[in-house]
């Protein structure tokens, strides 16, 4: 399968950054694969089965030592069971992208040292804790798409209050995490799934969809429209 093609890393860093001083990344999905697949709606978060104290423990730590922890994102990380295993969850898709058959080892060392310092750029942020979980997911998404082994859904079109720009979602439902690839004219960040009482709704600092009764409200970074599928009209 033809994997995302590539924007430059530093993109969603930047507009991260310019909402709340953080720092992730991007990239441009294909559009040329299958139908539409819609949003979902996140589900609750299921409760986690009783574990004996030491495998509770293990599991609660992230894939690096945390003796040696640098710096205070990482000792952030090995302080919240959340974060350790989004650490885990990384680690996990990282080896199996090295281990692949001709995989370019120099181009994912050089993004994985890029990434680890836009990662440690979370600890300007406000909300340090979710800029740093949102660097996770956003690799996490972007080893996924580049791998090609992910199916990628045709891209889904909106008209706008202000169409001077085409506005665009990727749904990727089979990811994990689940993932909107979101794209309006050049600039594009990833989102990912958050509560909501009815429709489906993604964002990441900054930015947030929310599709409701076949409106989808926008705000991305401050520029706030609505939008309809392309092709629809209101009730």
């Amino acid at each position: 399968m033809k994997s995302t093609s590539q924007l430059s890393l530093a993109l969603v860093f930047a507009l991260g950054l310019a909402a709340c001083q953080q720092a992730d990344q991007s990239a441009a999905p294909a559009a040329d694969a299958a139908s539409p697949k819609a949003p979902e709606a996140p589900s609750a978060p299921a409760t986690a089965p009783a574990t004996p104290a030491a495998a509770a423990d293990a599991g609660s730590k992230p894939s690096f030592d945390c003796a040696a922890a640098k710096g205070d994102v990482e000792k952030l990380v090995c302080g919240d069971p959340a974060l350790a295993a989004l650490d885990r969850r990384l680690a996990e898709v990282h080896a199996r992208a090295k281990a692949a058959p001709g995989a370019d080892q120099a181009r994912l060392a050089a993004e994985e040292r890029g990434w680890i310092k836009g990662r440690d750029e979370c600890v300007k942020s406000v909300e340090r804790s979710r800029c740093v979980s949102e660097a996770y997911m956003t690799r996490t998404a972007q080893l996924q798409l580049d791998s090609g082994e992910v199916e990628v859904p045709e891209a889904m079109s909106y008209d706008c209050d202000d169409n001077s720009k085409r506005f665009t979602v990727v749904y990727y439902n089979d990811l994990d995490p689940k993932t909107a690839v979101v794209t309006w004219g050049d600039d594009q960040a990833f989102a990912f799934p958050m509560m909501a009482a009815s429709g489906a709704r993604y964002g990441r600092e900054g930015m947030e969809i929310w599709e409701h009764q076949g409106e989808l409200s926008v705000d991305f970074y401050g520029n706030r429209f609505n939008c309809r599928l392309a092709g629809t009209t209101a009730p």
